[in-house]
């Protein structure tokens, strides 16, 4: 399969490829590839939190796998709190379904977006995944590296 057939809206370096964004359709998952994953923005102040994930050793929105039986909007909570331990204050917004094209084997896969806004931050516990948190801008530098996938997909939540 030729790729990519027009310009990803971001690429992160290793092959994997931002392809498009939709906007709604919580309740209709895209039906040409599987949607394993959700990713919440979790706004404060006009600062999105960042999670330092120890094994990739890089700073990403708080999300991962959505566990069998588990709607997505589930686990984007589960995962904020287990990530970050930090809760939205009001119930948290579907934004869309993201469409990646993975490597190494150039896989499609969607994963579900969500956004929440708080207005006091819960104490931070490091954990054996997650070694810091932060409030992030998505404009300046933070220390280490950014995932340059989540840069972009926080900026769609907005």
């Amino acid at each position: 399969m030729a790729f990519p057939a027009h310009e990803p809206l971001a690429a992160d370096g290793r092959g994997n490829f931002l392809i498009s964004f939709t906007r709604g359709g919580e309740a209709a998952p895209p039906p040409d590839a599987p949607l394993p994953a959700a990713l919440v923005t979790l706004w404060r102040a006009g600062r999105a939190l960042m999670v330092f994930d120890r094994y990739r050793q890089s700073w990403e929105l708080p999300g991962g796998s959505i566990e069998e039986g588990e709607s997505p909007r589930r686990a984007a909570a589960r995962e904020l709190r287990e990530e970050s331990g930090q809760q939205s204050d009001e119930r948290l917004r579907f934004t869309g379904c993201a469409r990646f094209v993975l490597a190494p084997d150039r896989r499609a896969e969607y994963l579900a977006l969500y956004a929440g806004s708080c207005t006091r931050s819960r104490t931070f516990e490091p954990t054996g995944e997650i070694a810091a948190v932060c409030r992030w801008d998505l404009l300046e530098p933070l220390p280490g590296y950014v995932q340059p996938l989540d840069a972009p997909l926080a900026a769609l939540t907005r």
